[in-house]
């Protein structure tokens, strides 16, 4: 709880007390704190809408440090385009599940934080998501049968032993589930259709934890359905569209989409349909009954609206029709004209019905604390809250103003906690002061989002296939998966895998033999080109890709073995400018960053090569420790290679290098498709003559007019997306060059390089 006398200034004032309002020029570190207000005074939910996904993620950041990530709920929805061209993210989704489900408990108040499309985006009711969970207990009779059909409606996928969240596997009498909302999976075990024991294992050992009374299983998509709802809406669609003329893409898409509604497939890119299976106006708001509703920077919503028009536009542009931009899968933010909310307007706005608030932010001091008695100064009869979370620094300060009391007549109040940052409230006469303004301080970021992606290629079941799928056989190469077919051969009954390749020929391959199949795995989305059966083509390529693997092999082999061997270049021990330059990091390290940027150091400040390989989920910080690493090198005068994947990620870490290195004199390029060809030549020219410190760019980098005056780092991101050549190219070129690898999902082969110490 914050300090009496805060909340005594703040608890009646008129944006806490309200249901209703509009305001404008306030900060988000002071609309944050009203939030938190309004959550610790009122006793109900508070649903923040902001007008886009950044500023959802930061108002979600700061409330659960105040707040407590326990009672903080996010629902991260993308934009309309993505989702209706079935780009959402999954771990967006999940995350939106998990909020609706915690929102239906109705144990705890939360404050949840939304965007402008996910507070307006249609839902099912929430009866469908109550009746939607099965409970199974100990001693209770249910079918065998009926249970695992409700994991396939549900989108739980069959493993051979469950491994992730929405898995399942049947072994005789014994079902493994594997659900979202439990760290562990679950084993029921089954006598007849009578449930004789639930527990709780783990995932390695598969050795048991312990036993429990019930588990609850619910859906793993957004839009679910029974089979008697299916047949009356797959009717409702063919009305709908049945009297539009479709263009050709329109009805492909159409055509597409019934069918993966018919079988249950790709139901995550299927929500817009969700006003087909509930014609009432359903959003989260009707997930809870008592709610605060508050909107971030209102007039960007206003603006967002004709944005979306504009979207919709480009949509049937590239359907050549508006048939799908017809259905009502959004609110307008008009419909919410006659609900209480709050609405604020960050900073200016011109909107003059809005209440004038003069909440502003106070300019960092950076470690000089003698600035703050001349600011102090202009404002006098202002009480001064310093609200600090270390200890140290809020005896620093305490014992700097008792100093200089005799130049400060302001009334101030020393406070250990977190709170969401510094503004000076002129209304109120009220200044707080932060650790991050005072001592730049760093902020821990809370962004996790629950994440189920499935890496994995091999198919140990014909249910992990999709008609459609294409796939590579061990004998017969690459061709399309089109369903299981029983056939009567030599008068014995078996299924196969229906497989064709090019001209349409078929291979049928018992599923039995399903060892032999992999499914196709690439990264562009451009689809393969077909073996030809009864040639030697397929045959040949193996033979080519095994000798070119054995001499690539043996020309790695060789490379570890002179790398190891070799003298690289031994970087300086750390400086005061690289403890300056980590500095400028807004956030605080985790213990595992921290850890990889010494290993890194280490490897760097050693005569042998580096070649460390950094694996870590999307937000461990991976980049920082790229920043670092780069930061190192230029300062011994060396030159950064950052190799990515995509134009638009070699932009993104273009523009994060540029503005970090920029103060320090640092000179970072870019390279890709996109740079026109008069000024690649003259980063090449540059580069070469030693005046570019990191060059960021795609595939292009690895070309032979790309030349180095003093190569030091070599930093790839995301391995897998290249070929091994590329990759070993540059290594090639210069064997003492440390190489330092990120990745999100590292594969086999880099992984077993360095557990065996080719790495």
């Amino acid at each position: 709880m914050k300090n009496t006398k805060l909340l005594e200034l703040y608890q009646n004032t008129l944006p806490v007390t309200t249901k209703n309002g509009y305001f404008k020029h306030v900060t988000p570190s002071f609309l944050q704190w009203v939030i938190e207000l309004k959550f610790l005074l009122k006793q109900k939910n508070i649903i923040v809408v902001t007008p886009n996904l950044y500023d959802a993620q930061k108002f979600y950041d700061k409330l659960s440090n105040c707040i407590g990530e326990e009672f903080v709920l996010f629902y991260p929805q993308d934009q309309i385009l993505t989702t209706i061209m079935a780009l959402g993210s999954p771990e967006f989704k999940n995350e939106r599940l998990f909020t609706l489900r915690k929102l239906l408990e109705g144990k705890e108040n939360y404050v949840v934080i939304t965007t402008q499309d996910g507070l307006l985006k249609r839902q099912l009711k929430p009866q469908d998501y109550i009746n939607s969970v099965l409970t199974l207990k100990k001693g209770m009779q249910y079918s065998y049968e009926k249970l695992t059909q409700k994991l396939i409606y549900d989108g739980y996928k069959y493993n051979y032993t469950v491994e992730r969240p929405g898995e399942y596997s049947i072994r005789g009498s014994i079902v493994d589930i594997f659900t979202h909302h439990n760290k562990n999976p679950y084993r029921i075990d089954f006598f007849d259709d009578e449930i004789e024991t639930i527990k709780t294992f783990d995932v390695l050992t598969q050795r048991s934890i312990e036993s429990v009374e019930e588990v609850e299983i619910a859906p793993l998509h957004e839009l679910f359905f029974t089979d008697k709802q299916k047949d009356e809406v797959l009717e409702k669609i063919k009305d709908f569209f049945g009297n539009k003329e479709l263009s050709t893409k329109e009805n492909d898409k159409y055509l597409r989409d019934l069918e993966n509604l018919e079988q249950r497939n790709k139901l995550d890119t299927l929500s817009y349909y969700i006003p087909f299976f509930n014609e009432e106006e359903t959003t989260i708001l009707n997930f809870t009954n008592h709610y605060e509703l508050i909107f971030v920077d209102y007039y960007k919503m206003v603006v967002n609206e004709n944005n979306v028009i504009s979207d919709l536009k480009i949509l049937e542009e590239t359907l050549k029709g508006n048939a799908f931009t017809l259905i009502p899968f959004r609110l307008p933010l008009s419909s919410l004209d006659d609900k209480d909310k709050i609405k604020f307007d960050l900073y200016h706005t011109p909107n003059i019905e809005a209440i004038e608030l003069s909440v502003f932010d106070i300019e960092s001091f950076e470690n000089l604390l003698d600035p703050l008695i001349f600011y102090l100064k202009n404002y006098e009869t202002f009480k001064v809250f310093f609200i600090l979370k270390n200890q140290e620094n809020l005896d620093k300060i305490k014992k700097f103003i008792e100093l200089n009391k005799k130049d400060i007549s302001n009334e101030c109040y020393f406070i250990l906690d977190e709170f969401p940052g510094s503004f000076i409230d002129e209304n109120n006469k009220v200044i707080i002061i932060t650790d991050e303004i005072l001592f730049k301080e760093k902020k821990t970021s809370r962004i996790r989002y629950r994440s189920v992606i499935n890496q994995s290629v091999k198919v140990r079941d014909a249910s992990e296939l999709t008609e459609g799928d294409y796939v590579v056989h061990y004998n017969f190469g690459i061709g399309r998966y089109m369903g299981l077919k029983t056939m009567d051969l030599s008068g014995v009954k078996r299924d196969y895998l229906h497989i064709i390749y090019d001209n349409d020929e078929a291979l049928y391959v018992p599923t039995d033999q399903i060892d032999l199949i992999l499914k196709y795995r690439n990264f562009d989305d451009i689809p393969p080109k077909l073996s030809k059966l009864g040639t030697k083509q397929w045959q040949k390529t193996k033979e080519a890709v095994k000798k070119k693997i054995k001499d690539l092999s043996d020309r790695l082999l060789k490379l570890y073995s002179q790398r190891k061997e070799a003298k690289g270049y031994k970087f300086s021990e750390d400086n005061e400018i690289l403890k300056e330059f980590e500095g400028d990091f807004k956030y605080e390290e985790t213990k595992d960053q921290l850890k990889a940027i010494e290993s890194v150091k280490r490897d760097m400040e050693s005569e042998i090569p580096m070649d460390r390989l950094i694996a870590g989920d999307v937000g461990f910080g991976k980049t920082e420790i790229a920043l670092r690493a780069s930061f190192k090198a230029i300062l011994d005068g060396k030159q950064v290679a950052y190799l990515v994947p995509t134009t638009i990620l070699a932009r993104q870490h273009y523009l994060t290098f540029k503005e970090r290195f920029e103060k320090y004199g640092g000179v970072v390029e870019l390279l890709s498709r996109f740079v026109s060809k008069k000024d690649q030549n003259q980063i090449l020219e540059r580069l070469k003559n030693g005046y570019i410190d990191v060059l960021i760019g795609t595939h292009r980098i690895l070309s032979d007019d790309v030349v180095f005056k003093d190569l030091g780092l070599f930093i790839i991101d995301e391995e897998q997306r290249f070929g091994v050549e590329h990759k070993e190219k540059i290594k090639e070129l210069k064997v003492n060059v440390d190489t330092l690898t990120l990745s999100a999902t590292p594969i086999p082969r880099t992984l077993q390089m360095a557990m065996y110490g080719l790495k």
